[in-house]
């Protein structure tokens, strides 16, 4: 048995969102600065720049996380690579060069609790049913219930991989778990698009994460050379199909 003290009595530290097993941890201020740098982090912390630790709470069950993301475990809990075969190791080594994601993601399994190194990204927790399938920005993952298939999808157009500053290749989730993601914003910054058979039109690589469904590719923002010169846009990405979309307003 194993108690652990300091955890979740621990008055600078706030349980700001929990989703199933998932709990997101914030400190209110950073304890361990000095006097050099305490006034730069007493305005980090009111600018909501604060540290954050996600506590995965394991019940039988299993979560693969990012490489090197992994701070302490307690209880019965082990480690194996989520790999089942040389051929599922080659495809995984393939897709880590198109993702930027890590070959090998390790696999967490058993009964106690995992806890992931700070961060200062903000941290969203995502149903992955709830999309039907989400594709995900460059460095976005950071954990998922392993039941939850982790498969690379492609551009529909070499254009949207050229153009659209997004890359050709992104790392799709697919089936029903909760996703832990890092987001460059709070949540309640993102903006949120439902799309039911219509488009969006986005300026630039500002969306984060959007379903598999949408139809994504670069196109001119005006059907004429001479309307896109007018505009000042140029290129646009655009999102067409039923599904959704975050979108970060900054970058």
């Amino acid at each position: 048995m194993i108690t652990c003290k300091n955890l979740f009595e621990n008055k600078n530290l706030e349980i700001v969102e929990s989703r199933g097993d998932v709990k997101v941890l914030e400190y209110k201020k950073d304890l361990s600065v000095d006097a050099a740098s305490a006034i730069n982090a007493y305005f980090a912390s009111e600018m909501n720049i604060r540290k954050r630790q996600v506590l995965i709470e394991l019940k039988g069950n299993a979560y693969t996380i990012s490489a090197g993301a992994m701070q302490w475990t307690a209880g019965a809990v082990s480690m194996a690579a989520d790999v089942k075969g040389l051929g599922d190791l080659f495809g995984k080594a393939l897709s880590s060069k198109m993702t930027k994601e890590s070959a090998i993601k390790p696999k967490y399994q058993g009964t106690g609790m995992l806890m992931l190194e700070p961060t200062y990204k903000h941290i969203l927790l995502e149903e992955v049913s709830d999309w039907g399938g989400i594709v995900l920005d460059d460095g976005l993952f950071l954990a998922c219930e392993s039941r939850i298939q982790q498969k690379v999808v492609t551009r529909t157009n070499l254009s949207s991989a050229v153009l659209g500053n997004e890359g050709l290749f992104n790392l799709c989730l697919k089936g029903s778990g909760i996703a832990v993601l890092e987001s460059p914003v709070p949540r309640n910054e993102l903006i949120e698009f439902v799309l039911q058979n219509d488009e969006v039109r986005i300026d630039g690589n500002y969306a984060i994460a959007w379903s598999d469904t949408l139809d994504f590719r670069v196109e001119k923002s005006s059907k004429s050379l001479i309307g896109s010169a007018v505009s000042g846009e140029g290129l646009v990405n655009v999102y067409r199909g039923t599904g959704r979309i975050l979108m970060a307003p900054v970058r």
